[in-house]
């Protein structure tokens, strides 16, 4: 049965397709889709240039694909389209199963980040084709520890715990739901082991033995450091309402499912830590 992988020539997709190989699946058997596909074309997998703009392309080479493994795009503003184009392209190719990366509580969160992720579960469940739904959350690699330990950590999360894991923890449970069989229907709440960012900053202190503080600001002033960083305001203004969220709870989720899907426990933190300062 074939697997295609989209958004393959990212940082997630290409982790996804080795945890792929890693588990057994037979490179013949996977399918990267992508625009840079220079990105991953030592995997030894067959490798398609194709973009969530072309609906077209998109269904020619989800033709004969058992299951999709869809990562949704990062373009914010343009995804609706974009995804649009995905789930047509799945239901024009008669796709079995497509399983897609959301965000963490789609359904209920009002952080703006969600809304084109809810929008693309309602999309996949209006059109039919059996799907699982990824709610990732909070990738550790949002926040630069070398960074860090050079000017500090900033946000406008207050006290809110952020359930956050590796890129390769998210892959590697993509790829156990999109090797394995059962998990049709399903939504899984993605989370790893949760901190505030103070936790956060004092633990980049404690191993890198220097000191490393976080600044809390309200999320107007939070868009304004982003912007002087030179963030366009659009993305400014997203980052800093997922902060705002998150002060609210938004990002601390339950690391059950995630380690169900692994078959171990998330990453610690300080694991990731010390990976990032090495």
């Amino acid at each position: 049965m074939t697997i295609v992988v989209t958004g393959a020539t990212g940082h997630l997709g290409r982790l996804a397709i080795e945890s792929l190989l890693a588990k057994g699946v037979p490179a013949s058997e996977i399918v990267g889709l992508g625009r840079q596909v220079d990105k991953i074309a030592d995997l030894g997998i067959t490798v398609k240039q194709v973009s969530y703009d072309d609906v077209d392309a998109l269904t020619d080479a989800f033709r004969g694909a058992g299951k999709v493994l869809f990562i949704s795009g990062s373009e914010v503003g343009r995804r609706i389209q974009q995804h649009t184009n995905v789930v047509t392209a799945a239901k024009n190719a008669g796709v079995g199963l497509v399983v897609y990366t959301s965000a963490p509580k789609a359904d209920t969160t009002d952080m703006k980040l969600a809304a084109e992720h809810l929008f693309t579960e309602r999309l996949l469940a209006d059109s039919g084709l059996p799907h699982t739904i990824l709610r990732n959350g909070w990738y550790i690699e949002n926040y630069n520890v070398q960074q860090a330990l050079e000017h500090g950590l900033f946000g406008a999360s207050g006290n809110g715990r952020i359930a956050a894991s590796p890129r390769a923890d998210y892959a590697e449970a993509a790829a156990s739901v999109i090797a394995g069989e059962g998990h049709a229907g399903k939504v899984y709440e993605l989370g790893g082991e949760p901190f505030t960012m103070e936790e956060l900053a004092a633990e980049i202190s404690r191993q890198s033995g220097r000191t490393v503080t976080y600044t809390d600001l309200p999320e107007e002033k939070y868009v304004e450091l982003l912007v002087g960083v030179g963030l366009p305001e659009a993305a400014a203004e997203i980052f800093a309402d997922s902060d705002r969220a998150a002060s609210q709870g938004a990002l601390d989720v339950p690391r059950t499912d995630l380690e169900a899907l692994l078959g171990r426990p998330v990453t610690p933190l300080s694991t990731s830590i010390r990976n990032a300062l090495s």
